[in-house]
């Protein structure tokens, strides 16, 4: 059953967010771009020429989704790793610039910080190409980053662990973290990458993609129905409080234990979609900065949503403010 806030619901949870404050855990990476145009085929290779216009850096993987809280007004912690190099240098300039504290951050010398170059030509992806390690944290990092979080516990309203299996989030940082939140009002948000469910079992709130859950299912879901029935059999296998299964332009799904189903279609907001890059760190975001500003999980998964169909529309890797969300309920 589709249900929504009342706008006047909707514009009081959004006057919080500057008071609501989430932090944001795992892989930090670089988002790169190359803008062009082709106008003809390589006489070397059957492939596009691009020429070049200009190149563009973003906070990227869950310095997006420390961007789209930020953007939409909410105070933001950040915890993850970064290489000792040029790169892990700019991403510390950049929390500069938002006025975001790195005392969460470590550097690594033996790490490189991942970075995802796009080359985009006329509006539309041509490749992507990406420079990155896989290393685990040791025991003496996962330390340090439990330790910044546990001096932070009593400042936020809501954890975002965005695991893009790159090697920072593990068992032993997810049990960590279970336990300082465990018997707080925190909610405890889980972005997904592992296959097997059981590594983020019990926390508050997962937001796979459809692919992401069907991967977890070990079976494809094809319809809206085993949508459904796929999110039920994850909600009763993992223990989940909520689930959000992303299915794109097809909106959202949220699944609550006791509190049943709601389907979001994502029609109703992005009039066109245009490119999907980051929609799901803006449904994280949006979604836990609306839980710690003390909105249910219905109503947090409806202004994500809304947040999502905004940034559909643009190109690249991108956000919505604010005062985009405002107008879109007006």
């Amino acid at each position: 059953m589709k249900q929504h806030p009342t706008r006047q619901r909707a514009l009081e949870i959004i006057r919080r967010f500057s008071s609501a404050r989430v932090l944001i855990i795992g892989d930090i990476m670089v988002d790169h771009f190359i803008w062009g145009k082709v106008s003809r085929i390589s006489p070397e290779a059957p492939v596009p020429v691009v020429l070049v216009s200009n190149e563009s850096q973003l906070l990227g993987g869950c310095a997006n989704v420390l961007n789209n809280v930020c953007s939409m007004g909410g105070q933001a912690y950040i915890s993850g790793a970064i290489g000792d190099d040029a790169m892990g240098q700019w991403v510390i300039d950049e929390l500069g610039k938002v006025k975001v504290d790195a005392g969460g951050i470590i550097r690594k010398k033996d790490r490189q910080t991942p970075v995802k170059t796009r080359i985009i030509a006329h509006r539309q992806q041509v490749v992507r190409f990406d420079r990155e390690n896989k290393r685990p944290l040791g025991i003496d990092d996962i330390r340090e980053i439990i330790a910044y979080v546990a001096s932070v516990k009593n400042k936020i309203g809501a954890i975002i662990v965005s695991d893009y299996n790159k090697g920072f989030v593990s068992e032993a940082l997810l049990d960590e973290v279970r336990r300082i939140v465990e018997g707080t009002s925190i909610a405890l948000c889980i972005d997904p990458k592992q296959s097997d469910f059981s590594f983020y079992r019990g926390c508050d709130m997962i937001t796979p993609n459809q692919n992401e859950a069907a991967q977890a299912l070990g079976r494809e879901l094809t319809s809206f129905e085993d949508v459904i029935e796929g999110g039920t059999a994850l909600m009763k296998d993992y223990g989940f409080k909520s689930l959000l299964i992303t299915r794109g332009e097809e909106g959202m799904v949220l699944f609550e234990r006791s509190k049943g189903i709601t389907h979001t279609p994502i029609s109703a907001v992005a009039k066109e979609v245009y490119d999907v890059t980051g929609a799901g760190d803006t449904v994280i975001g949006i979604f836990a900065l609306a839980v710690a500003a003390g909105a249910s999980f219905k109503e947090a998964a409806v202004l994500a949503n809304h947040a999502a169909g905004i940034v559909v529309g643009k190109v690249g890797t991108a956000t919505a403010s604010q005062q985009e969300l405002v107008n879109l309920l007006s």
